[in-house]
């Protein structure tokens, strides 16, 4: 694997990489600190690949790259506040309709509205049942709808985007190959004419995108459908340009995808193992998947759905068994 570009844009710089195709980076309040959204010259205008989190930061950097960027679409790869935030704040300034893959959309009223399972109330109770302690729980449920911090406003209407659609950007085709395990339906761009992938969050250089977990689908193999997910990418030319929404740049995609494969095979025997000398629960367990203290209550969320995603999936392996006792979940190899 080669990163390609290892100098990043400033916040509010539209980066050149190729002709009609232009590198944004904005920054995230997280630690994870930053995200790439990418501009594609087009019919009027230029369409935006993802939005950006709704804080001033990127709301100023918009400020700079919209008077010589003036938008006639926002393409969104999926719901996530960092990727779908300012899509209203865009369309009231500038008109251009958003384009989201209908699952994508579909989860993001969920969560914005507080539905059913994806609801703060759902959160706490099912990693109550994963075995968060109490006081964690307290601030998780203290911070409330996080979303809508990300996401204050949501378009009111979309234009669907399907798996393998071709989209006509500029003049040139660019295909949806449509990802799972991070979000419902993460739709990556792929340019054959460009050599380009902008593969959202499903390639990433250096980390492994987060494995999702909902409580509206407890028994969902997350990890599986990242993992076969990942196939959809193997047999795209080698020296495609892969353009990831966090980190820089890079080609060579078969080699991530087998990396990215080993990783979590490895993580999977280590919470196998860990589990061999008796019953645990998810949140016991994320010091041997993590090796590191997690304190931060965003960064706790995030662990414990991943920290579940695996055990379901060595689950649906048959390499652990579950039970219940007083309304907490254990595993067991």
């Amino acid at each position: 694997m080669q990163i390609v570009h290892p100098h990043p844009p400033a916040p509010g710089e539209a980066l050149e990489l190729l002709p009609g195709l232009r590198w944004l980076r904005m920054p995230l309040p997280f630690a994870l600190d930053h995200v790439n959204l990418w501009l594609l010259q087009d019919e009027g205008g230029w369409t935006a690949v993802d939005t950006g989190f709704d804080v001033a930061p990127i709301r100023a950097a918009w400020d700079h790259v919209l008077p010589e960027h003036p938008l006639v679409r926002l393409l969104v790869t999926h719901f996530h506040p960092d990727h779908l935030g300012l899509a209203s704040h865009l369309q009231a300034r500038t008109g251009a309709p958003l384009w989201i893959p209908p699952q994508e959309y579909a989860f993001a009223q969920f969560y914005f509205h507080q539905v059913g399972g994806c609801s703060v109330a759902a959160t706490a109770k099912a990693f109550r049942s994963h075995g968060l302690p109490e006081p964690e729980l307290q601030v998780l449920q203290r911070l409330g709808n996080t979303y809508r911090i990300g996401v204050p406003e949501l378009p009111e209407t979309y234009q669907p985007i399907q798996p393998g659609q071709t989209l006509c950007i500029g003049g040139q085709a660019w295909r949806v190959i449509s990802g799972h395990g991070h979000s419902p339906e993460h739709a990556s761009l792929h340019c054959a004419e460009l050599g380009v992938l902008i593969s959202g969050d499903m390639l990433l250089p250096r980390i492994s995108t987060n494995i999702g977990h909902s409580p509206a689908t407890p028994a969902a193999d997350t990890l599986g459908r990242f993992l076969e997910s990942l196939e959809r990418f193997r047999d795209l030319p080698t020296d495609t340009l892969v353009l990831p929404s966090h980190g820089l740049p890079f080609r060579g995609i078969q080699t991530r995808i087998d990396q990215l494969r080993a990783h979590h095979a490895e993580r999977c025997d280590v919470l196998l193992e860990a589990c061999r000398p008796g019953p645990q629960n998810a949140y016991g367990l994320m010091p041997a998947l993590f090796q590191r203290d997690i304190q931060d209550p965003h960064q706790t969320y995030f662990a414990m759905n991943e920290a579940i995603a695996h055990l379901i999936h060595l689950e649906r392996q048959g390499k652990l068994t579950r039970r219940t006792e007083g309304g907490r979940i254990l595993f067991s190899a």
